[in-house]
């Protein structure tokens, strides 16, 4: 807990919930409420503003959501996502773009989310339960993702792949026949064929198992 009381700034579309988070936190000695924006332009100007010690953050907003503010927003206060969003994808963005702290509705009580505050202003993080597991899966899909995106543009630049070799060597590698490449990125059979005997020659395999192996398995 710091000496000051935290400053916490609520964004949220919806006034009902901006209202319930307001009833909860203004009832504690050491959090003070500088303000409240409706989406996320609203409390980037809000932020630079009244300086939050924490701002609580929605995903889903008109004008801008969670996800377009959150890297900027993070330059002048803390981030709490507080959202109903539960998805993998959204998740790791959020805690990628800087946020501390992800809440998801319906699985945090009011001391929960008064903890998490004095934690995420305090500089630590904070995960609702059901969210750590998800976080947790989608960040290491996205270093895996991010691994894989990395062997394969050094294995092209090794081998001397084209970009569009390299386009119909991914379709192969998701299991796509000569026939619905081609058809995918506007190509006779034949010349997939061809493009594709150029690749088996470059990343020296003989047969399409090997090639999908070799352009799906990081070594």
């Amino acid at each position: 807990m710091t000496d000051s009381p935290i400053k916490v700034l609520i964004t949220d579309d919806n006034p009902i919930v901006r209202s319930a988070l307001r009833a909860i936190l203004s009832n504690e000695q050491d959090i003070v409420l500088v303000g409240e924006a409706g989406n996320g332009e609203q409390a980037l100007d809000l932020a630079r503003q009244t300086d939050p010690d924490v701002t609580l953050l929605d995903h889903r907003m008109p004008v801008a959501d969670g996800l377009h503010v959150v890297s900027e927003l993070s330059r002048y206060t803390s981030v709490l996502a507080l959202t109903s969003d539960d998805s993998p994808r959204v998740i790791a963005a959020m805690l990628r773009g800087g946020a501390q702290g992800y809440l998801v509705h319906g699985h945090f009580d009011a001391p929960d989310l008064v903890r998490a505050v004095r934690a995420v202003a305090a500089g630590q993080g904070w995960l609702s339960p059901v969210a750590v597991p998800i976080a947790t899966a989608a960040l290491r899909k996205e270093d895996d993702d991010d691994r894989l995106e990395r062997w394969r543009a050094d294995l092209a630049r090794r081998t001397g792949l084209t970009a569009r070799e390299r386009e119909i060597l991914t379709l192969l590698g998701a299991g796509l026949t000569n026939g619905t490449i081609g058809q995918r990125l506007g190509l006779t059979e034949k010349t997939v064929k061809n493009h594709l005997s150029s690749v088996f020659a470059k990343i020296q395999v003989v047969s399409r198992t090997e090639a999908a192996v070799r352009w799906n398995t990081p070594s």
